[in-house]
């Protein structure tokens, strides 16, 4: 069986430590490569050669979405070095210039749509702001659904990210998780545009619960994860997530009982203390419990001009 290790690395994030993975096999693969800042490939470099490994070991990385705590090092790495992950996590990390582009066009409009105001639309320049601690680099090879990479099977779990997969060992039940499902926390479903030129935008929230649900068709004895402590009890904690989930959308649900709001009234009304400070957070979050409850014929949304005013439906 394939030996597995965990190197963590510090973040400038509030999620603190990220975590990576050195798989020996056929071949020396990394799983995830961390954030680019000058401390955290020192503490890489370290933690790998206590392993016995130089960075110039590591014959392919496999990459569980394109956030940036999850692909800065690439930068570090030697550009030869053979980069896997989902289709989707290459306009991000080759920071493609034509999406980009259309990044900013489809959420000026959609965040007009939610009530922002021109005046918010400043607030935009922070969805990319991490994007600093990202990096320059092309997939050299794409993998979907069931795909197999030395024995691990790809599993494809949209929602935290359009871009994430895990990786499921069959023999020992071992799942490489990314940020699917952590300990201690709750991922966040965070908004991503639809592909260029297209308008029916990702639901995170709704693909991220069907995620969780997907993970219970698995015999998985552990799950090592993007952040935190490994995960032993998925099936409790599947279901303690989409409990959570519920409390949060009936609590929206209670809010629009009292009035019509758009979007951006939600949000502040959630985040009063911290939905600019966290924009792109706070506004994916509120809009995935507002998708939720328009899925389940709770609410529904009218446009008033340009912008969506979401209300209760009464029975």
């Amino acid at each position: 069986m394939e030996q597995l290790h965990r190197i963590v690395v510090p973040t400038p994030f509030a999620v603190g430590d990220v975590n990576m993975y050195i798989v020996k096999g056929d071949r020396l693969t990394l799983i995830d490569a961390g954030v680019k800042t000058e401390e955290a490939w020192h503490v890489f470099v370290r933690e790998l050669r206590e392993l016995g490994y130089e960075p110039e070991d590591i014959e392919q990385v496999i990459i569980t979405h394109h956030h940036p705590d999850h692909v800065g090092l690439l930068d570090y790495l030697p550009p030869s070095l053979p980069v896997i992950g989902h289709r989707k996590a290459a306009p991000w990390i080759a920071k493609d210039a034509a999406f980009f582009a259309w990044h900013q066009q489809y959420f000026e409009q959609f965040l007009i749509e939610c009530g922002i105001g021109e005046e918010g639309l400043a607030k935009l320049g922070n969805f990319r702001r991490s994007l600093r601690f990202s990096c320059e680099r092309s997939l050299t090879q794409e993998v979907k659904e069931g795909d197999m990479i030395e024995g691990w099977t790809v599993i494809e779990t949209p929602g935290h990210a359009q871009s994430h997969i895990v990786l499921y060992r069959e023999a020992d039940g071992l799942m490489i998780g990314g940020d699917h499902l952590l300990a201690t926390i709750s991922s966040n479903p965070l908004l991503e545009p639809p592909a260029i030129g297209k308008q029916e935008r990702p639901k995170p929230l709704l693909q991220y619960n069907d995620s969780l649900k997907k993970l219970l068709n698995y015999d998985i004895a552990t799950i090592v994860t993007g952040h935190g402590e490994d995960v032993t009890d998925v099936a409790s904690l599947v279901e303690k997530r989409l409990e959570k989930q519920k409390e949060r959308a009936q609590y929206v649900w209670q809010l629009l009982s009292e009035k019509p709001m758009t979007a951006f009234d939600v949000c502040r009304a959630l985040f009063p203390s911290v939905y600019e400070r966290e924009f792109l957070l706070t506004m994916s979050e509120t809009i995935g419990q507002l998708d939720y409850l328009e899925a389940i014929g709770a609410v529904k949304k009218e446009k008033d001009d340009q912008i969506y005013m979401y209300e209760v439906v009464r029975s």
